[in-house]
């Protein structure tokens, strides 16, 4: 099952130890007692176990491969899935979606390897700081000038080899990054945050994006374009009465929908809607912010008419147990909201709340995260990872009533410590869900139900989905 293990430079190179998960951290004996009467009585499911609702389906697991690291994002090219991972990036074939396969296997350290594809070329952020911006880079200390961090570009024309093209440093590294293509060009919308006055190419207030431009015929000339500032006024400066919600030092990640020139940013404490009819010039059009139950805006996806957007908060950053009742369902949750007006006047106005609606163990990191639309006709239906909270299917046609419909999840990875783990990325292309688990592996899911079989006609030769595609 396991093709061979890629890199750009000595085979020597061994994945960073720094980039490993997080270690598990006891929990209390009170909430190790918790969770074990909580199996016990089957309000959660035991170690390991696999659980989910009658219309999913639980069609294919791949376990790591060579790559140990932590697995991150997820990309879609004709019969192929882009994983990436914090070592480097795994090539899928699932052409027989019940039966994927290891591809090829890229050793390249960095976190967090999300990834995105656009024709013959693959882009890979690096978050973490390295020695130089080859494959065999080690860990650096931010502090020194000559640490690098950014994206790299590879050349996918042959998935059983790709091959290292070229680098670009871009201001604190690449935490995600987003494509808004054209025919000559791929513009690469990079966010990253927490600048620090000791880091010579992270330093404050870091109020922006930075833009690359990569020339399809020329990768080798991408180079940062403009740094525009997003937040002239700083964004949301924190506030000492409310100590969860993140002050806006950069954006999280940004989700563009092409066809119609807008792009929806979470960046940190606030959340924006962006004009992008020229991509080399975004422009703010609306911000909002959400104090009271927001703590950390990560990500955002729009509806298939662009009339709303979701926004996700992850509170406690993606390693703390908040899916539980002390949490409540308005935290770290998701954020539906509709957009009213046209044109430069467009706002985002808040409609509701929805959180997966099952309580996990107080062992199980838990909280909002990467997901995607399940393109249903006449519907607004949307697949999202949860962590250790599983996959969730949910149905946000009325905004104001959101509600799930299908679930699939494992229970906790231990009973005693908490261990971070779970889906990272869970989306819908071309008729089956793809989720990358950060350690269990690669999965296929499959959801039949008469609100999303509509969704099963619909075909795309490729798949980013921070580059919203148009379903309609």
């Amino acid at each position: 099952m396991l093709a061979a293990l890629f890199t750009a430079g000595p085979a020597a190179a061994t994945p960073d130890p720094g980039d490993s998960p997080r270690a598990p951290k006891k929990v209390s004996e009170r909430d190790r007692a918790q969770t074990e009467e909580a199996i016990r009585q089957g309000d959660i499911p035991g170690q390991d176990e696999i659980v989910h609702s009658d219309n999913m389906s639980h069609l294919a697991n791949l376990p790591k491969g060579a790559l140990q690291g932590t697995n991150s994002d997820l990309a879609f090219q004709g019969e192929y899935a882009f994983a990436g991972n914090y070592d480097g990036f795994t090539v899928y074939d699932i052409s027989r979606p019940k039966s994927p396969k290891v591809v090829s296997q890229v050793l390249c350290p960095g976190s967090q390897n999300d990834v995105s594809v656009s024709g013959n070329l693959l882009f890979l952020s690096t978050d973490s700081s390295r020695s130089d911006n080859s494959c065999e880079s080690q860990t650096a200390p931010a502090t020194e000038k000559s640490s690098w961090e950014g994206m790299k570009i590879f050349d996918i024309s042959d998935k059983k080899s790709p091959k290292y093209v070229s680098a670009v440093e871009t201001s604190c590294g690449s935490h995600t990054h987003t494509l808004v293509p054209d025919r000559k060009n791929v513009y690469i919308y990079v966010s990253s945050y927490s600048p620090d006055a000791s880091f010579p190419d992270c330093q404050p207030p870091h109020d922006g994006i930075s833009i690359v431009k990569v020339p399809r015929k020329q990768p080798k000339k991408a180079k940062v374009i403009d740094f525009p500032v997003l937040f002239p006024d700083g964004g949301f400066p924190g506030d000492p009465d409310k100590p969860r919600a993140s002050e806006t030092t950069g954006c999280h990640d940004i989700t563009s929908y092409p066809k119609l020139k807008l792009a929806a940013g979470a960046c940190m404490g606030d959340g924006i809607l962006m004009d992008i009819k020229n991509p080399e010039k975004p422009r703010v059009l609306d911000r909002v912010e959400d104090t009271e139950n927001f703590a950390f805006w990560h990500s955002a996806t729009f509806n298939k008419t662009g009339e709303k957007v979701i926004f996700t908060d992850e509170l406690g950053g993606g390693g703390a147990p908040t899916c539980n009742a002390e949490t409540g369902d308005e935290k770290g949750a998701d954020g539906i909201y509709d957009l009213k007006g046209e044109g430069d006047k467009r706002k985002l106005v808040f409609k509701s709340y929805f959180k997966i609606p099952r309580h996990q163990a107080e062992t199980e990191n838990c909280v909002a995260h990467n997901g995607s639309l399940i393109p249903a006709k006449g519907r607004d239906i949307m697949v999202q990872a949860w962590y250790q909270g599983g996959v969730s299917v949910w149905d946000f046609t009325d905004s104001a009533e959101p509600r799930e419909i299908g679930y699939f999840e494992r229970g906790p990875i231990s009973e005693t410590s908490l261990v971070g783990g779970g889906s990272w990325s869970a989306y819908y292309y071309n008729g089956h869900i793809y989720s990358n688990d950060m350690t269990k592996g690669f999965d296929v899911l499959r959801i039949d139900d008469r609100r999303t079989d509509s969704a099963k006609g619909v075909r795309m030769s490729e798949l980013n989905v921070q580059t919203q595609p148009d379903y309609r």
